[in-house]
């Protein structure tokens, strides 16, 4: 294993201490492993908090700033953050108008922040409600989830729900803006190599040179198959078909974004978006906005994903209100 660490057993905090140096518009709690902003949102607007286990950044504590997050729970590499991470930061961003909990559908993450919500509710009052992403058309249920997995949209969503707190909708309003998103939205991914954990110190799963996993999780679960590798434009079809049988997008605005899984060059992200959006507009998807790059991890695994979100206007014009974050910048 080679990798830019000191002791394995140290990764996040380290790496936490490295993000409150580079970034003076966030504050860490090193003892909790909150990230949240340095200057709170307005009083009397929703705060959204997510989390999870690290290794997939940016998300979550690089989308945490301005027209998105309030709060990011960083749990240890691939683990859910504790029920006492998510109190605290429920506590702390709470801003007199309730919290939304934005949670990935993991066993882990969507218990620890069941447990934190009524915890939080129970000590202080504040109002919580929870959406869970669940896109992931791979496979219905998983390694670590019951249902489908929450993956790629979730970056999506926050920048959404982001906006439309920072205008000051309440707690309900929200909620069914991040229900609807989800709803309305489906990725699927695919994984050219395995990633290797630093406590594991070696890959998670051993994948032959001439094989690709195909609908792999962010974690390194299995997927629907293994299949033979293939070039860009076979792979780029085996992503889209699987979305586009799953839900039927019309000739509507849509939000694409191909995300890389860590370990993939930025130039082969290019060009599969390339094949991706040709698919797409054969279908008859009109791609209004997009994204291409880094947005949800797997740490150094080689591969990338697709998601497609059917849009309006409404949705539009959130996304393209301004953000200033780590992970995601523009209007600002």
């Amino acid at each position: 294993m080679k990798k830019l660490i000191n002791d394995p057993g140290d990764v996040l905090a380290d790496a936490l201490t490295g993000i409150e140096k580079a970034r003076p518009d966030l504050r860490v709690d090193h003892e909790n492993r909150v990230i949240y902003r340095s200057t709170p949102k307005d009083q009397g607007k929703v705060a959204l908090i997510s989390g999870g286990g690290s290794g997939h950044e940016p998300l979550h504590g690089g989308f945490v700033g301005r027209g998105m997050l309030d709060a990011a729970c960083a749990g240890e590499v691939f683990t859910s953050p504790t029920p006492d991470q998510i109190v605290e930061a429920t506590k702390v961003a709470d801003r007199g108008a309730g919290v939304l909990h934005i949670v990935k559908n993991y066993t882990g993450d969507v218990m620890n922040f069941e447990m934190g919500a009524e915890l939080a509710a129970l000590e202080t009052g504040v109002e919580v409600a929870t959406v869970v992403v669940d896109d992931d058309v791979a496979v219905e249920n998983s390694t670590w989830t019951a249902g489908r997995r929450g993956v790629g949209l979730t970056v999506l969503l926050e920048k959404i729900v982001g906006a439309a707190a920072e205008e000051g909708r309440d707690l309900a309003a929200l909620t069914d803006l991040a229900k609807k998103i989800n709803a309305d939205g489906r990725s699927m991914g695919m994984a050219l190599t395995s990633c290797t954990v630093p406590a594991a110190g070696k890959p998670t799963f051993d994948l032959p040179e001439d094989q690709i996993e195909m609908g792999v999780g962010i974690h390194g679960e299995p997927g629907r198959k293994r299949v033979p590798l293939a070039p860009a434009s076979d792979i780029a079809r085996q992503l889209v078909e699987p979305i586009l049988a799953d839900y039927a997008f019309g000739s509507g605005p849509a939000i694409v974004m191909l995300n890389g899984l860590g370990g993939t060059p930025l130039i082969e992200l290019y060009l599969m978006y390339g094949e991706v959006a040709a698919l797409l507009e054969s279908a008859g998807v009109s791609i209004a906005r997009n994204l291409v790059g880094d947005y949800i991890t797997s740490l150094d695994m080689q591969g990338c994903s697709v998601t497609v979100l059917k849009a309006d206007d409404e949705l539009l014009r959130l996304w393209d209100a301004p953000v200033n974050t780590a992970g995601l910048r523009w209007g600002a």
